[in-house]
């Protein structure tokens, strides 16, 4: 047994709703249970994160909430601070900004942190958009790799996306990644004027939201498509 583990706090990493859904809708009641329990948060944005706790325990007093922010304006050198309560014995949570802590989330530079100093860690179930939008592509879902934002430039991206492509025809892979939901129909643009027009392309939309839509189409039966991505928060995944 790790008696130096038993002698801290736990750090939760709770998983958040991807949208506006009714968290209970969406996440297990352990998630419910972890929150009335803790106290101590690391979280990406404050208000949003109050406006999730207050939403999964009403009664729950936000004046007793001890939230510190990590984000990428958070300096590398105050993190340890940050789990100074586990370290005195006291439970803490992580929330991600949507979905699940360490997956494309800062929340992992903290976990990391959890481990070297012995804390032990507990992941909750809870909804990941990238799980989802491969569970949903029809794309192989034994070889896969998650590649989180694309450059931005244009050129850079071009390249990016023949040499993911190339990787997938040669290793059977599954390519996922997503983009800031405003550059969504220009991505989707450049989606279809530079990859081949057999390699499949999933675009998953708003998932587990009302307005969820994922299709799985060639590349050319996709061209002359417009899926309205607009603002959509969306995850993308190729198979050449």
């Amino acid at each position: 047994m790790d008696t130096k583990a038993s002698k801290y706090g736990t750090l939760y990493l709770i998983p958040t709703t991807l949208g506006d859904t009714e968290p209970l809708e969406v996440l297990p009641l352990t998630i419910k249970r972890s929150v009335e329990g803790i106290d101590h948060y690391i979280v990406e944005n404050e208000k949003s994160a109050r406006r999730f706790i207050k939403k999964i325990t009403p009664r729950k007093s936000q004046d007793l909430l001890e939230i510190h922010l990590l984000n990428k304006y958070t300096e590398p050198e105050i993190l340890p601070d940050y789990l100074k309560p586990c370290l005195q014995g006291r439970d803490m949570g992580i929330l991600s900004e949507a979905g699940c802590p360490g997956i494309a989330d800062p929340g992992a530079a903290i976990v990391k942190l959890a481990h070297a100093s012995g804390i032990r860690v507990v992941p909750l179930v809870g909804p990941s958009s990238i799980i989802l939008a491969l569970m949903a592509s029809g794309l192989n879902g034994q070889n896969f790799a998650f590649n989180g934002y694309l450059p931005i430039d244009a050129q850079d991206r071009r390249k990016i996306l023949k040499s993911l492509e190339k990787k997938s025809r040669e290793d059977g892979q599954t390519q996922i990644f997503m983009e800031t939901p405003y550059r969504n129909e220009k991505l989707f643009s450049e989606l279809i004027r530079t990859l081949r027009a057999d390699t499949l392309l999933c675009i998953a939309a708003d998932l587990t939201l009302k307005t969820e839509w994922i299709r799985t189409r060639t590349v050319s039966e996709w061209s002359g498509m417009t899926p309205g991505l607009h603002k959509r928060p969306a995850i993308y995944a190729i198979q050449g």
